[in-house]
């Protein structure tokens, strides 16, 4: 029987989704610039990757000023945190069933 990758979220396929839900899993907020330099994304691709996981409602963005200078910070919300986890269950299952 050749196992399936049923459970697998499209959202999560690429590697800049897949980096920015990990880092947003372990912690409470992370604020645009240490996403993008832990990531090393560029602007433009973690703008666009973190919009679409924003649309889904897996992450929320807050923008706020800090003394003069605008900051953009993310977080994780119940619905990513529990589609990420279901993401990484269906994946270890998959690894589990394909070992000879």
């Amino acid at each position: 029987m050749i196992p399936t990758l049923n459970g697998i979220n499209k959202a999560f396929e690429s590697k800049a989704r897949l980096g920015i839900m990990s880092v947003l899993m372990v912690n409470e907020s992370v604020d645009f610039s240490t996403l993008k330099s832990l990531l090393s994304l560029t602007d433009g691709n973690l703008s666009s990757h973190t919009r679409a996981l924003e649309e889904l409602g897996y992450i929320q963005c807050e923008k706020r000023f800090i003394g003069r200078k605008p900051n953009t910070s993310f977080s994780i919300t119940k619905a990513g945190s529990q589609a990420f986890k279901e993401h990484l269950k269906a994946l270890e299952e998959f690894i589990k069933n394909t070992s000879a």
